[in-house]
């Protein structure tokens, strides 16, 4: 990220910031906290949405909360952050490939063989698509709010492909206005506006409207957002991922707001290693009630039996 940036918009989350370049996806940035009493737990990766703001602020209650008992990390996916935001298309198979390159990171810098995944919203369908290419790196895959689940068909197009739309992102894009529309959508009443239908409710977390503003002045922070808005970072195969999971999979979903809809998780009733919470939030329970959250998520880790904090001569799964 270009210094004009770091001098613009402050991190999002505390501990080490660290980036690597990847090849076909440049510059990934992500937070990382690794106490030395928990260099043998099994780390654990956070993965912010996707949206016009997004941030890892969004995960901020989870990396608090776990910081300081085990390895944790969040990245900035591309398009957002420190990551790379440069003008170029934007897809669920560049997020993938980001998201591969920081967990290869984190395998490596702790010796372990596997790690947890949790993702919010549109990114549970990266996190999915990544659990089933990696099945050995991903010991357990938590997805809160997910996509794809508002029809009772899920989605199962061509594999890899997407919703893009040309035209509208044609239209988004132009660039003549691309970044005064994008102004328009990311002013701080239109933020909280989103935010307050997020949360269902007018009381949202006040630092995150905050830092998704700040996080949306930057240059280029346009080209993500609007590829969203376009469809073209939906998967068109996101349920035939979502049933190819092998993993102990926890999916929690709130039941206020705009995101309520998950009649698609009936498909996955029965199914041995799916496992449905719902908490009376809105689509980010982790702010709402983080303990109850934090504890819900730990018991299902435990209930796995695979801990978070495996004998260090046998890492990952038993």
């Amino acid at each position: 990220m270009s210094d004009q940036h770091s001098d613009r918009v402050p991190p999002a989350l505390a501990g080490e910031r660290r980036e690597i370049r990847l090849a076909g996806v440049g510059r990934v940035s992500w937070y990382q906290d690794r106490p030395v009493a928990a260099a043998t737990g099994r780390p654990l990766l956070l993965i912010h949405s996707v949206n016009a703001a997004a941030s890892a602020y969004e995960v901020k209650t989870l990396y608090d909360r776990y910081r300081g008992q085990r390895p944790v990390y969040a990245i900035d996916l591309p398009g957002y952050g420190f990551s790379d935001r440069s003008d170029r298309s934007y897809t669920p198979r560049l997020m993938c490939d980001a998201i591969r390159g920081v967990l290869d990171v984190i395998l490596r810098d702790n010796s372990t063989l596997t790690v947890d995944a949790v993702a919010l919203s549109l990114s549970c369908e990266f996190l999915a698509r990544v659990a089933v290419e990696c099945p050995d790196s991903l010991a357990t895959v938590a997805l809160v709010s997910p996509t794809g689940f508002n029809r009772r068909v899920l989605r199962e197009g061509v594999q890899g492909s997407n919703l893009g739309m040309a035209r509208v992102l044609s239209v988004l894009n132009a660039p003549l206005y691309r970044r005064g529309l994008f102004g328009l959508l990311t002013r701080r009443a239109v933020i909280r506006y989103f935010l307050q239908r997020t949360w269902g409710s007018r009381s949202i977390d006040e630092g995150m409207l905050d830092y998704d503003y700040l996080t949306t002045r930057p240059p280029g922070a346009e080209f993500a957002p609007l590829h969203f808005l376009s469809g073209y970072l939906f998967s068109a195969d996101s349920g035939t991922v979502y049933r190819a999971l092998t993993q102990p999979v926890w999916v929690v979903h709130g039941i206020r707001g705009d995101f309520v809809n998950y009649r698609g998780l009936d498909t996955f009733t029965g199914q041995t290693n799916w496992t449905v919470a719902v908490l009376p939030t809105g689509a980010l329970p982790h702010f709402e009630l983080p303990n109850e959250f934090a504890s819900r998520y730990d018991a299902w880790l435990r209930s796995t039996g695979l801990t978070a904090n495996p004998d260090p001569a046998s890492p990952g799964r038993p």
